[in-house]
């Protein structure tokens, strides 16, 4: 799958590697759901991160140049990159 797809996949709100979603991890009141984009046999840094619920919810689509081989390596660099934006950005992620 190549990068524009998995980008398609993040903006359509679909598992981008075709495996169930990952659990949802709360951060600084941000949610950051890790989706890990499969390429090339390794896998792109990627996650979506909300904020809000309902009408209010703001959503940024997180992905990053990194190629990882490992599935979990990658959620756990996903994580860890998504919650360090988090902290330097706050709400100026989205927008």
């Amino acid at each position: 799958m190549g990068i524009l797809s998995g980008l398609k996949g993040l903006f359509s709100g679909a598992a981008i590697d075709n495996e169930p979603a990952e659990e949802a991890i709360e951060h600084s009141g941000f949610m950051i759901i890790p989706a890990p984009i499969k390429e090339g046999g390794q896998f792109r840094v990627g996650a979506t991160i909300t904020k809000g619920e309902g009408e209010d919810q703001q959503v940024h689509n997180f992905i990053r140049s990194d190629l990882i081989a490992s599935r979990d390596e990658c959620i756990n660099i996903t994580v860890r990159k998504a919650k360090m934006t988090v902290d330097q950005l706050g709400d100026k992620i989205f927008g």
